[in-house]
């Protein structure tokens, strides 16, 4: 139960309900002056030491050491008398033993101060907010080496006012670094200081770029794939949205339900009496809207014939929406009741309210559903293995009704290709380039542009295997610190917990 004392002679043990009492003292053995190192076991007085050990059975143990102070028998010694240490078991001037500050550690670490205080009382360790710091702050930082790969990556101390740069060890995820701002010249005067670095992986900062280029002239500089192909996430979103009066032909928005005529209705409304010279506030006012209602109906230049399909959970009335199609189709007039005696006979157990639920949600009309420019891209953007059949079927319907669609998806396909790295990758990406600067996507041609301000580096993160996929990864872990210390902490204390090991 005691083990970690046994360097102690255990004189007594007193069960003090919530609290376990230990008498312990040190063992009669010679000890080496701190100063001369020359052993010694005369006495010249004794000490209590009061330290608390880690608890026994959710009870707090308190140690009381009785330690002795030794003469140096050196005469020329200046340090005549000096008190007994216990190594590995207590540290100078502590008053917890050092297996019990180990496990604080371990929670502070991960806690830091506010937090570890409230949850040392049910460890039966009682500590303050202000000790959980000290402590935390105590807990020595790796030294890590400058290593022959690294990433470099910015995060937000406060969003859009204040950023930070960490810097790790892009082959591990070992953190060697964080500087307090994301400028060149810090950035450049680090680089100078901790030489050694062969290859920088990085995201499309110019400034990073910079500040590497003139204190690593040559280092390899790597760009980040996931960046890249980030960049042409958005390139191909507004093409997409481009050719929208294109492909959006080949699906056409169903029947409009009450919101549709309703938001056609006060757009005819509105803009009728903005060209009779009414006010935005007089129309407001005569059609019993809201204000901003009425400026944003009044910015549309046409009603949108636009609607995101709702998704619904299959419904026992499924597999006659095609006999409930064709019968709507050929008698508008039908009713409801009729078609539920149709069906019923064809073997639908389901209820009559599910079935006017499913015909007022307009599910058996139209024949495709209808589709967004995000919906789209997204399609055009995701790997064809992973697409499911109807989406696949959408995906052919709107790339074939558009030459431009057609092109798109042919160029995402091949740039996607790219991003295995492999050595022949420069090459094809420059014939891939000159493909999309003869094809009339202005969009995508934007996108090239921006590959050739940093054609080096791109090039090297097509080819080599480098990346900086555990730079971001340090940057999730970093928010959830940050999270926890929120308004609570400053720059050093966030660094000194983003170094330590996890």
């Amino acid at each position: 139960m005691f083990s970690g004392l046994s360097v102690l002679v255990v004189e007594d043990v007193v069960d003090g309900g919530e609290v376990v009492r230990v008498t312990a003292r040190t063992r009669d053995a010679p000890v080496p002056c701190p100063v001369c190192a020359v052993p010694t076991e005369k006495v010249h007085g004794y000490h209590w030491r009061t330290v608390a050990d880690v608890p026994v059975d959710g009870r707090r143990v308190v140690v009381r050491v009785r330690v002795r102070r030794l003469v140096c028998p050196v005469s020329g010694c200046w340090r005549q008398t000096f008190r007994e240490q216990v190594p590995g078991l207590l540290e100078r001037l502590q008053r917890r033993t050092a297996r019990l500050t180990a496990q604080v550690a371990k929670v502070v670490k991960e806690l830091c101060g506010r937090a570890a205080a409230r949850l040392a009382p049910a460890l039966a360790v009682p500590l303050s907010y202000a000790t959980a710091l000290r402590v935390l702050r105590r807990i020595p930082a790796p030294v890590v080496q400058v290593p022959r790969v690294i990433g470099i990556d910015d995060f937000a101390l406060r969003r859009r006012h204040r950023y930070a740069t960490v810097i790790i060890n892009a082959e591990t995820g070992e953190r060697i670094d964080v500087l307090p701002d994301r400028e060149a010249a810090t950035l450049e005067v680090w680089l100078r200081e901790h030489p050694g670095a062969e290859v920088v992986c990085r995201d499309g900062s110019a400034t990073y770029a910079e500040a590497i280029r003139r204190a690593l002239p040559d280092a390899v500089q790597v760009s980040d794939r996931w960046h890249l192909f980030r960049n042409l996430c958005d390139k191909v979103l507004s093409t997409v949205r481009a050719h929208v009066a294109c492909w959006a032909t080949v699906n056409p928005p169903r029947p409009g339900g009450v919101r549709e005529q309703t938001t056609r209705e006060r757009w005819h409304k509105i803009h009728t009496l903005l060209g009779q010279g009414v006010g935005l506030l007089d129309c407001s006012r005569r059609l019993g809207l809201a204000l901003n209602t009425v400026k944003r109906y009044a910015r549309i230049p046409e009603p949108t014939a636009e609607r995101i399909a709702p998704q619904y959970r299959p419904t026992l009335v499924d597999p006659y929406r095609d006999h409930l199609h064709t019968r709507r189709a050929a008698e508008p007039g039908v009713p409801v009741l009729h078609l539920f005696h149709e069906i019923k006979e064809q073997g639908y157990n389901g209820s009559l309210n599910l079935l006017h639920r499913y015909l007022n949600q307009g599910r058996a009309e139209g024949d495709r559903p209808v589709t967004t420019p995000r919906r789209a891209a997204r399609l055009l953007l995701t790997h064809p293995d992973r697409l499911r059949t109807k989406e696949t079927t959408l995906l052919d319907a709107v790339t074939t009704a558009c030459p431009e669609m057609t092109e798109l998806a042919g160029f995402v396909r091949g740039f996607a290709e790219l991003l295995t790295p492999a050595p022949g990758n420069d090459a094809k990406l420059i014939d891939w380039i000159t493909r999309v600067r003869g094809a009339d996507l202005p969009h995508l041609q934007s996108f090239c542009n921006g590959l050739e301000l940093d054609r080096a580096a791109v090039n090297a993160g097509l080819t080599l295997p480098h990346h900086n996929g555990r730079t971001e990864g340090v940057n999730t872990r970093t928010k959830r610190i940050m999270r926890q210390m929120h308004g609570r902490a400053g720059f050093d204390l966030l660094r000194h917990r983003i170094l330590l090991p996890t």
